[in-house]
């Protein structure tokens, strides 16, 4: 019962939500001894059970877009695999890695830059890109998408993709060779570059671990929107809850029907013993 959770440990946790949040009343941290008391501890673990809901949300970092419209992709040499990034397309539409998280430096200003491709994509249907990752990394995530005109325009963009895809080439010969096979042609495609930043949001007193980040785990997903309402990954969620709120209504018919026999016969035989 939270009535046993000791009352000091909810006002720790309620000092950690005033810190954030100044305007909540300070009131609400001392302990009141007259009759209204249950109800000031209730309102306290309403607070309590806000700010734990914030922390258990403050892992997932998305961005919402639409699919651009196709341009002309060249097969032969260099092409978009060159790059050697990982692809993310409606079909193969997760992806879990690790991605390399910085504090920002001269070098980094915003944290570390990681590139992937999204591809296959459907020109102006909606989709959504998130990254999700554990609570025991505290990371700052920055998702921007690009289309490839855009990117290959703009020589800040062409520097940091150039350098991303440079630390994911082969080092083996044999590997390079076998990725330079010639390839003529070109085709159509609604593609899209994502960039994803990372920046480490963590302090300790372990020098290691501030002078060398750790890699981050990370689920990254895409998600199509179905007729640019609702993402593809909670359509089985929402017919779930559509089918329950269904069976509901209509089970709540009999369960009346059942509760007013019932109120009925209580009401016949109490007619009776009075009569007797």
């Amino acid at each position: 019962m939270v009535s046993d959770i000791p009352t000091r440990y909810v006002d720790l946790a309620l000092l950690e939500l005033h810190l954030q949040y100044p305007n909540i009343q300070l009131t609400l941290f001392t302990h009141s001894h007259s009759s209204h008391e249950s109800h000031t501890m209730a309102f306290k673990y309403l607070l309590l059970t806000a700010l734990y809901l914030q922390s258990c949300l403050a892992n997932v970092e998305k961005t919402i877009f639409l699919g651009p419209a196709t341009v002309n992709v060249p097969h032969q040499h260099p092409t978009l695999e060159d790059l050697r990034l990982d692809v993310l397309t409606p079909d193969t539409w997760t992806l879990r890695t690790k991605l390399a998280a910085d504090f920002p430096n001269e070098k980094n200003p915003f944290g570390k830059t990681s590139w992937f491709l999204l591809d296959s994509l459907t020109p102006y249907q909606r989709y959504e890109v998130r990254v999700c990752w554990p609570a025991t990394q505290p990371t700052s995530f920055t998702l921007e998408t690009f289309s490839l005109p855009t990117v290959w325009d703009t020589p800040e963009l062409v520097a940091s993709l150039a350098e991303y895809a440079y630390s994911r080439q082969p080092a083996s010969e044999d590997e390079i060779a076998s990725s330079s096979l010639p390839a003529t042609g070109e085709s159509e495609a609604s593609v899209l570059f994502l960039r994803i930043i990372a920046k480490a949001d963590y302090f300790t007193t372990n020098a290691t671990l501030m002078s060398d980040v750790p890699p981050v785990d990370v689920d990254i997903i895409l998600d199509p929107f179905v007729l640019n309402v609702l993402p593809r990954s909670l359509v089985p969620t929402v017919g779930y809850i559509i089918v329950v709120a269904a069976a509901s209504f209509f089970a709540a018919k009999y369960v009346l029907r059942f509760l007013q026999a019932i109120i009925r016969g209580d009401g016949v035989e109490r007619k009776v013993k009075k009569q007797q």
